[in-house]
């Protein structure tokens, strides 16, 4: 471990000195110099520009601009490799397993790659294998990275702020998960059951993991055949409603946040497929997800609920609550700020909303009070320009904040079991239907 970590400091200071020079005097282009190290530091450095990238408002926006064009893309490693993981990982002959791993990988990243496959009994699957000791080459990449931290906390009060290591520890934390494959398949396992426990599973679906060929280093599961959510083109040439199957993925997803604290933390176009043979919505690559505790989502509920009444004071109250943040603020003021963001988001159709610039905003005002939101709520943000450019595409008309379909499991027996406040569920059902009628009425 020592060695590794000895020879993995040494080309990091040196790629850290070859663009760490131009940087003391070229001021606008540090983004840039500083995205470029890391695509070339590798998956470490990758996996962390991704993290700056989905995190406006934790991070300077020139370098979540800047980091939203870091590339996970590496040259695939050999297939012997591929085949000599798989029979490590299942302790015999890749044959008696696999009829077929085809050598072409589908995707090559930095820490995994996948192949289409066939079992031994025809059913198509796919299998995603890690790429050969980049176990060893993140823990000292994640060591040498929290001594980074550690000095850049004792030299600047910004870093200090930040609490640099507080964010590296996470981060060891999220890819240390990443890099068991089994957490994955456990998600994916997590989130079939919930679809199945609410009776959408014959709409919404996750791969089925093949758990007995499934290990830290390998994952097999099912492979489905369609097309990205966002390829509207290719409903309308098979006379399918995008609309309906929009909405009927984004129901799936805020249940399984609101009622179970469990949700994809990752829905990009890639992620997000229609199944027309199947005729379901299909969820892929869950190796990010979002986790909530009850509390939590108690106080995404009472967020949402004083957003649709236009309660500003409340909503700021929850803000606080789930921030990290010193509680003696101006709530009043708060409240004005966010009043000057948020009224535009419940009158407007989603195609009238730029959310690039909305969301931001909303991390800013946090900010600007002192109120460091926390990585969950960020990403559900993130997960919600996502479904503003699907929207934008298929259903221009439709506002995600007051379309009661969308949240309708909240008034059914399961939202009471998980230990929803169901007055807080009435009230919030009113107030959407409150703003239905004066929409109506003033149209």
């Amino acid at each position: 471990m020592f060695l590794n970590i000895l020879r993995r400091a040494f080309v990091v200071s040196w790629i850290l000195l070859r663009y760490g020079f131009p940087w003391i005097f070229l001021k606008s282009q540090r983004p840039a110099l500083m995205r470029r190290g890391f695509e070339r530091l590798g998956p470490t450095y990758l996996k962390f520009g991704q993290i700056i990238a989905s995190s406006p408002g934790l991070f300077p926006k020139p370098y979540v601009d800047e980091f939203q064009k870091c590339l996970d893309r590496v040259p695939p490693f050999p297939f012997a490799q591929v085949k000599e993981t798989i029979e490590g990982e299942l302790g015999k002959p890749m044959a008696q397993v696999y009829l077929l791993v085809e050598e072409t990988p589908i995707a090559a990243a930095s820490i995994a790659q996948v192949h289409a496959a066939k079992l031994v009994d025809g059913t198509d699957v796919v299998v995603k294998v890690q790429r050969p000791h980049i176990k060893d080459r993140v823990q000292a990449d994640l060591w040498f990275m929290r001594k980074l931290a550690w000095m850049a906390e004792k030299m600047f009060v910004t870093a200090r702020l930040a609490n640099a290591t507080g964010v590296v520890d996470d981060f060891s934390k999220t890819i240390a998960e990443e890099l068991d494959f089994r957490t994955e398949g456990r998600n994916m396992d997590e989130f079939n059951a919930i679809m199945k426990k609410h009776g959408t599973d014959h709409e919404i679906v996750a791969p089925k993991v093949f758990w007995d060929y499934t290990a830290p280093k390998l994952l097999t599961m099912e492979r489905f055949y369609g097309f990205k959510a966002d390829d509207v083109a290719k409903f309308n040439a098979l006379g399918i409603d995008a609309e309906k199957w929009l909405r009927i993925g984004m129901r799936g997803w805020n249940m399984t946040m609101m009622l179970h604290g469990f949700f994809h933390g990752d829905v990009h176009a890639g992620n997000l497929m229609f199944l027309p043979e199947r005729k379901q919505i299909g969820f892929i690559d869950f190796g990010i997800v979002g986790r909530f505790d009850k509390d939590q989502r108690m106080q995404v509920l009472r967020y949402v609920l004083s957003f649709n009444t236009q309660d500003f004071e409340e909503l700021s109250r929850v803000m606080v609550e789930m921030g990290a943040v010193d509680k003696h603020i101006d709530v009043v003021a708060l409240a004005g700020d966010l009043k000057q963001v948020y009224s535009p988001l419940l009158s407007r159709a989603l195609s009238e909303i730029e959310y690039g610039r909305v969301l931001p905003d909303i991390i800013a005002n946090s900010r600007k009070h002192g109120i460091m939101m926390p990585r969950e709520f960020i990403l559900i943000l993130k997960q919600l320009l996502y479904f503003d450019r699907y929207a934008k595409l298929a259903a221009p008309q439709l506002n995600v904040f007051n379309d009661l379909y969308l949240i309708d499991f909240l008034f059914s027996p399961a939202a009471a079991e998980s230990g929803i406040d169901m007055g807080a569920v009435g009230r919030l059902i009113m107030s959407i239907q409150q703003a239905s009628m004066a929409r109506s009425s003033a149209s």
